[in-house]
């Protein structure tokens, strides 16, 4: 399974319609590492899930010093292949949720094998961080036209 079809599956899951949903996130919001995928409620809690394809991809993930901590972050998934769960899940840490995607069908289908344990030290996203994602989230999207653009003339 490939790293943009788990992707897919997990935006399905935390409804882009109810929540913003930024890729890639570092640069320009102030972490210390960078986020597969930040998912903010609309009441300003804020989803790290960290999307993997392989056990080799999930152990160096895990030897990154930062951690995956963040005073905005108030909760962390991992998001991996069904296949992977058995071998994968002793490697996650504990405070850490688990979504397996299970592609078998026409749709992915995202399961949460764990929940995650929500950080009493973090704090909600503000309104002005709410529109700084949504234009990092608008630059991806305009990176990733120009980008389908030089694809489709070369094909």
């Amino acid at each position: 399974m490939h790293i943009y079809d788990i992707e897919q599956a997990i935006v399905t899951h935390f409804c882009p319609r109810r929540n913003l949903i930024v890729p890639n996130v570092s640069w320009g919001f102030d972490l210390q590492h960078e986020v597969d995928l930040l998912v903010v409620t609309p009441s300003g809690n804020a989803t790290e899930v960290e999307i993997k394809a392989s056990i080799s991809d999930i152990r160096a993930d895990l030897r990154k010093r930062h951690g995956h901590e963040s005073a905005k972050i108030s909760r962390i998934y991992f998001a991996y292949p069904l296949e992977l769960h058995e071998k994968a899940k002793g490697l996650i840490p504990a405070h850490a949720g688990i979504i397996t995607v299970d592609n078998s069908r026409a749709i992915s289908q995202c399961k949460v094998q764990r929940v995650a344990k929500i950080k009493s030290v973090a704090r909600k996203i503000t309104e002005n961080e709410r529109l700084k994602l949504g234009h990092l989230a608008a630059m991806r999207i305009w990176s990733l036209k120009r980008h389908i653009k030089r694809y489709q003339t070369k094909a």
